[in-house]
């Protein structure tokens, strides 16, 4: 992958421009800054998924649901052509008093990808967003996360007017970690369908079981069945495509040899890991996708088990935009399949923590060929 895909969306944050060859850059380093107006332009797919399409999604022929998923969407994609659902505001007599609510479709005005990680739900997703006919300033593509720091930025009234002129928001990795997203996303998805957005959304876990093991969700029930009212769910089984017929991840290299790779590979970045948990904490994970622009490779030494759950969340959301943008990761010390605690991986965020060990062991297959011979 070259560098300048790596920060395609946007050119790279102030004072993170690229360095000489030879010259490591450190994440430790980077104290990005984004505007909310950058947040609403990068609403679009992710580098990796920029050419994906139904036609280039290769459904495992043992799982039918992967074909069916494939079909139904491609039908939804078809059915959003045309004018916006909610169609022109109208006004009273003469054109005055309030505009009468638009009126939407009856039913579900979403889908819902439910599956394990690596089954393929955000290349649907991504190929569901481009497909759709509409202009891509009428759609827009996130993370849940993303989608939570939107309306931090904007404030909840802009982000309704923001979005609800759109036809379609697609929603990757939906997931609800605290009560306060709960009402927050339950409120602003169900004001976004009022305005005939349609919705679309991934995730590994059925709408109906969202919040579990994660807060009280029996207390926010209402809330939970106001989102999943919203979603037509579609099961997509299978095995991760990541681990299907590729060889082992490779072991963690020495720290001479990532230090070594870090100085030979154009825009690396090295960093000590412990250095860079305490960084994450420091930058809002908002911004950990401006936190990687125009790198070439992410370099660390000393990998080591990750200390609390704060902090492995926040490994999570930048193992995802390193995965987005395809940035392979050279790492010595302990294996990604060992960064998180039994505790960790049996808890309520254990989906998350799987994601996270199959992205990460990808993007460190990539960075197998930075290593030299000894």
């Amino acid at each position: 992958m070259s560098s300048s895909t790596a920060g395609s969306r946007l050119s790279p944050v102030t004072g993170t421009s690229p360095t000489a060859l030879g010259a490591p850059l450190s994440l430790c380093a980077r104290e990005p800054h984004v505007p909310a107006d950058r947040l609403v332009a990068e609403m679009v797919p992710p580098p990796r998924f920029d050419s994906v399409r139904f036609a280039t999604y290769i459904p495992d022929p043992k799982q039918p649901t992967q074909t069916e998923a494939a079909r139904v969407l491609e039908d939804f994609a078809a059915g959003l052509g045309g004018a916006h659902a909610a169609g022109p505001a109208r006004r009273g007599l003469f054109g005055f008093g309030r505009a009468k609510a638009p009126k939407v479709p009856a039913g579900p005005r979403g889908v819902y990808l439910d599956g394990g990680y690596g089954v393929g739900k955000t290349h649907l997703l991504a190929s569901l967003w481009h497909a759709t006919p509409a202009e891509p300033a009428l759609k827009a593509f996130g993370t849940f996360v993303e989608l939570t720091n939107l309306v931090g930025a904007l404030g909840f009234q802009q982000t309704i007017r923001t979005l609800s002129g759109h036809r379609l928001l697609c929603i990757d990795e939906f997931e609800l970690d605290d009560p306060g997203d709960t009402v927050l996303v339950s409120t602003l998805l169900g004001r976004l369908v009022d305005a005939g957005v349609a919705l679309a959304a991934t995730s590994n876990t059925l709408p109906g079981k969202l919040g579990e093991g994660r807060f009280a969700a029996a207390d926010f029930l209402r809330e939970i069945q106001g989102l999943s009212a919203h979603f037509r769910p579609l099961r997509i089984d299978g095995e991760d495509y990541r681990h299907r017929g590729l060889p082992e991840a490779p072991a963690p290299f020495s720290d001479e040899q990532v230090t070594k790779a870090a100085h030979a590979t154009e825009n690396a970045s090295l960093d000590d890991f412990t250095d860079l948990l305490g960084h994450l904490a420091r930058v809002h994970p908002s911004r950990y996708g401006a936190l990687t622009d125009g790198l070439g490779a992410v370099c660390l030494t000393g990998v080591g088990p990750v200390p609390d759950q704060s902090t492995a969340l926040r490994l999570v959301v930048l193992a995802d935009r390193l995965y987005d943008r395809e940035v392979p990761v050279l790492a010595s010390g302990r294996p990604f399949d060992r960064l998180f605690s039994e505790e960790m991986l049996n808890g309520g965020y254990r989906k998350k923590y799987f994601r996270a060990i199959s992205r990460l062991t990808a993007l460190a297959r990539d960075a197998k060929g930075l290593v030299g011979p000894s």
